[in-house]
């Protein structure tokens, strides 16, 4: 049952998100080998002068064993 967290610079609408999860939705189960009703899917939008607290070191720095894809950015 994947339950995926994304967390993105807050401006994107409602639509946007949707169609993220739908597409984030799609690639689970084709990766996972798992129906749709086994996904779900959260979006937590996050201020942009907030990022480097609330996602950066907690999640990219802080994470480094389970972080499989690594940003192209250091904002440090």
């Amino acid at each position: 049952m994947p339950h995926v967290i994304v967390k993105l610079q807050s401006g994107r609408s409602e639509q946007k998100k949707a169609n993220i999860a739908a597409e984030i939705t799609k690639v689970i189960m084709a990766g996972a080998d798992c129906a749709e009703q086994s996904v779900s899917v959260r979006i937590e939008d996050v201020a942009p002068g907030d990022w480097v607290e609330k996602v950066y070191k907690p999640d990219i720095i802080g994470g480094p064993g389970t972080l499989y894809k690594k940003p192209g950015y250091n904002p440090l």
